[in-house]
């Protein structure tokens, strides 16, 4: 009886020990191979417990991002955080998804948030044309229809008067008239065309773009009004504005065959669709008041071709291939050089000066006979220019 009871005990703790050896083993094996699981466990526990912990470092590096945001966000202004999250979105998001293009609006890529220049230039030409009806009065409406000074007082002031300008050497009058405007009504189109055109696109390509096709397109409206209207003079800012028309419409040619591969390019890509059909409607507004007095069309034709051909020059730089950026740079160069310098032979070649404009108040008194010489010196008709500096103000 005794000899059964032992081997009894026996064989019990060899169970055991087998047993604690099992499940050793077993606790070795998971701990040495977490991913050897049953079939069963990594479609119900394992799965939940890989989501549990992505969810949980998910969760605290967004606790730790909206803890360091504010931080970031103070030291940037809106404009930078706009552009900041555009480009985050564009490179995060389908580059070839058309939607919500709206999110990438074109005054998040200006250059700069103001436009400093074109303001400048509409709060001068209005000093310019108060001053101007103040000193030389206003014309009667069958003189100047536009609610203006005499015509004398816009030749005073700095008018394109061709004979002063090709025998007398006055170049200045190539570019003074933008300042000057026939009347109220002039003044007032003028302004609005550029200050909702011309803002918005001094802020799209920089100043120093914008002053450039701007006085650049302003000469060559006078070389052209000098070439073709001679006996006429004429003011207005409407010229260089054209030369802005005509160099945006040159950055969208040039631009027109570019890839657009992001939101961002296909949001620009649009943007320049919608200017395209500005451009022609401002250009035929604008041809338009070619028929007001003192205005003549070759200075709007003048200006568009003028800062079309300066465009192609400014804005080659924006080709992505460096091939077709030297092809289009040179013809820019080249035509800019040949239209400026053949009008320029041209008109102290080729254009016979009206001898009568020297004397402009003389001149007008022939077609009208109520007219006052405000603005006239004695001296000035004396020696056949106008003097700066003088001048009665009978009128004002």
């Amino acid at each position: 009886m005794s000899t059964l009871l032992a081997k009894a005990r026996k064989s019990t703790r060899n169970m055991v020990t087998n047993r604690s050896s099992t499940r050793s083993s077993s606790h070795l094996k998971e701990s040495t191979h977490p991913t050897s699981i049953s079939d069963e466990e990594s479609h119900s526990g394992g799965e939940y417990n890989l989501r549990s912990e992505s969810t949980t470092s998910s969760t605290s590096s967004v606790s730790h991002g909206e803890k360091a945001r504010p931080q970031i966000l103070k030291r940037l202004s809106s404009r930078q955080m706009a552009r900041r999250q555009s480009t985050i979105e564009d490179y995060h998001l389908d580059p070839w998804d058309e939607d919500n293009l709206d999110a990438f609006p074109p005054e998040l890529h200006h250059k700069q948030s103001c436009a400093p220049l074109s303001t400048l230039f509409c709060l001068a030409q209005t000093v310019i044309m108060a001053a101007m009806m103040i000193q030389c009065g206003v014309a009667p409406m069958n003189i100047n229809p536009m609610i203006g000074p005499y015509p004398d007082a816009l030749n005073y002031w700095g008018a394109k008067n061709s004979v002063l300008i090709i025998e007398d050497g006055e170049f200045w009058r190539l570019i003074t008239p933008i300042f000057l405007h026939a009347g109220l009504i002039h003044l007032l189109g003028n302004v609005m065309v550029q200050i909702e055109s011309g803002n918005r696109w001094e802020k799209e390509w920089g100043s120093i773009i914008w002053i450039i096709i701007y006085i650049g397109s302003a000469v060559g409206s006078s070389i052209l009004s000098a070439i073709v209207m001679p006996d006429q003079i004429s003011v207005g800012s409407s010229g260089a504005v054209m030369g802005l028309f005509g160099g945006k419409f040159a950055e969208i040619v040039l631009l027109c065959c570019e890839r657009s591969e992001t939101r961002v390019e296909k949001a620009d890509e649009r943007s320049r669709k919608e200017q395209a059909c500005e451009v022609v409607g401002g250009i035929i507004l604008v041809m338009a008041m070619s028929f007001i007095p003192y205005v003549d069309w070759a200075a709007h034709l003048g200006g568009l071709v003028a800062g079309f051909v300066i465009g192609l020059v400014c804005f080659s730089f924006k080709i992505r291939n460096w091939c077709f950026i030297l092809i289009w740079f040179v013809i820019g160069v080249g035509s800019t050089v040949a239209l400026f310098a053949g009008a320029l032979v041209f008109m102290y070649t080729g254009v016979e000066a009206n001898e009568d404009l020297r004397d402009v108040c003389g001149y007008y008194k022939q077609y009208f006979q109520d007219y006052e010489c405000q603005c006239m010196l004695e001296q000035a008709v004396q020696f056949g220019s106008w003097q700066i500096g003088g001048g009665s103000n009978n009128g004002g």
